[in-house]
């Protein structure tokens, strides 16, 4: 039940700004739920045509409140079933501006709506049949995608790619169910005299064994793939570090191909972290550039404090950019002497030779021109392969291409648990066969198998889970 007194689930006449409150060309007001377009009827200026209107057609006029006349309109008219929510309802298209979109509001609410709860809309169309629990999480899905390719996969979860890879596992694990239940039903009655039957069950012999065993692969699969799928909906966290004036904050501004840090040529200009986000390959990143490291004991009280910070960043971050200034060849042990001191993982770790525009070939050492990437953040040099560089680590750490081979990914941490909770199902029952445990003992493991798949998609659910589910959306959606 929601702190206004009104719980999911109900089909009252409901109402909410599915657009920003603001100065704007246009707003969008969605209602939905029992006597809808009667109500908007009651409160528009020609409520014989929105009557007479047919299931997704616009209809033209003003929204009238006391007699009054609020805003000129369009109103989207939508009839059970064929609406979002399943619902009859209309969204009305208004101008912008605040007073309006409130005016038209409060006649709303006059007339009989109230505000909708948030995620309501997708609730009722999770309720009605029109989406699975898998569709309505890539509602929200798509709305916070910051990339192409998080778009592309939000969008293929909500046609339904997804839910048709959990439903084709879940039918393989109810066969073998229906097979060892089967077993266990009438191996005593009509399988008396079969050669082995009764051994079969008494061993835990799974019938199609083979389907559970594909049906455990492609659960690994769709496990592997919650990291990326994070990958592409969250991004990464991407460090700049280094020594003072080795060109960090030059290499911050080519990234993201503008002048955000400033540049000089004095060491420790940069003496707090400043960050930008940038796409590569389809990835959001965040990408930090951090002031110069030097020993704590240096600089002034501002300076330690921007350092401290920059080793606090240097943990968090998923892939670590480490600056070497290539134009002081001579400065090469205390470089690799500062570079070893920071412990970072190698997984986490590029290391860059920047400024090989200034440092000829043959002065470049052989430790940089092997595990470092040779770069110059001034012309440029150096940094499309950089780029591809950060992708292939970030991918590589988070499982690589093998954890994309399903048809779609998960993309929730919801799926998540409910996917290794089908997992140790069918894990714990196959190993049991391998004991020759009975199948008495290995059935329930399969039902929870099949029950945590259900709740994937919502073929099994409890009132609690959905509404913990939903609240989380935005209103309107």
């Amino acid at each position: 039940m929601s702190s206004l007194g009104y719980t999911y689930g109900d089909d009252g006449p409901i109402v909410a700004l599915a657009t920003l409150l603001g100065e704007c060309a246009l707003a969008l007001i969605r209602t939905s739920g029992k006597d809808a377009l009667s109500l908007v009827a009651s409160v528009f200026s020609r409520p014989q045509a929105l009557h007479a209107a047919a299931g997704n057609t616009v209809v033209y006029g003003w929204i009238v409140d006391k007699g009054e006349k609020i805003d000129e309109v369009l109103v989207s008219v939508y009839r059970s079933p064929r609406s979002y929510t399943g619902e009859e309802g209309a969204d009305i298209s208004c101008h912008g501006g605040i007073a309006a979109v409130q005016g038209i509001l409060r006649a709303l609410r006059r007339a009989g709506f109230r505000d909708s709860l948030p995620g309501e809309f997708t609730f009722r169309a999770f309720m009605n049949g029109k989406l699975d629990l898998t569709r309505s999480e890539s509602v929200m899905e798509l709305v916070g995608a910051k990339t192409p390719r998080a778009l592309r996969h939000a969008v293929n979860r909500l046609s339904g790619g997804l839910e048709q890879e959990i439903l084709g596992i879940r039918d393989q694990l109810v066969q073998v169910l229906a097979g060892t239940e089967i077993f266990l039903d009438y191996s005593e009655d009509e399988f008396v005299g079969s050669p082995g039957a009764a051994d079969d069950e008494a061993a835990g012999r799974l019938p199609d064994r083979a389907l559970a065993e594909d049906a455990l692969t492609r659960l690994h699969r769709l496990l592997k793939s919650y990291r990326m799928e994070r990958l592409y909906h969250e991004g990464a966290l991407v460090v700049l570090a280094g020594r003072p004036n080795a060109g960090k904050s030059s290499l911050f501004n080519r990234l993201l191909k503008e002048d955000r840090s400033i540049v000089t040529d004095i060491p420790g200009t940069t003496r707090d972290w400043i960050e930008g986000w940038l796409a590569i390959e389809g990835i959001p990143i965040r990408l930090v550039d951090t002031a110069g490291i030097r020993e704590l004991e240096s600089g002034g009280d501002i300076e330690k404090l921007g350092m401290e910070r920059s080793r606090e960043l240097l943990k968090e971050a998923e892939v670590v950019l480490y600056v070497v200034d290539g134009s002081r060849p001579a400065d090469r042990e205390e470089e690799l002497r500062w570079f070893s001191a920071l412990l970072i993982d190698p997984t986490r770790l590029i290391p860059l030779w920047n400024k090989i525009d200034l440092c000829p070939p043959c002065a470049v050492p052989d430790p940089c021109s092997g595990s470092f990437y040779g770069i110059s953040a001034k012309t440029g040099q150096g940094i499309p392969e950089l780029v591809s560089a950060i992708a292939a680590r970030l991918t590589q750490n988070r499982g690589g291409s093998e954890a994309l081979g399903a048809s779609s990914g998960i993309g929730t941490e919801r799926q998540k648990a409910r996917i290794l909770r089908a997992i140790e199902g069918v894990e714990e029952a196959l190993a049991l066969a391998d004991q020759g445990e009975p199948l008495d003992i290995i059935a329930p493991l399969l039902r929870e198998g099949v029950n945590a798949l259900g709740e994937i998609t919502g073929v099994v659910s409890t009132a609690d889970m959905l509404e913990v589910m939903f609240s989380r959306f935005c209103v309107g959606k």
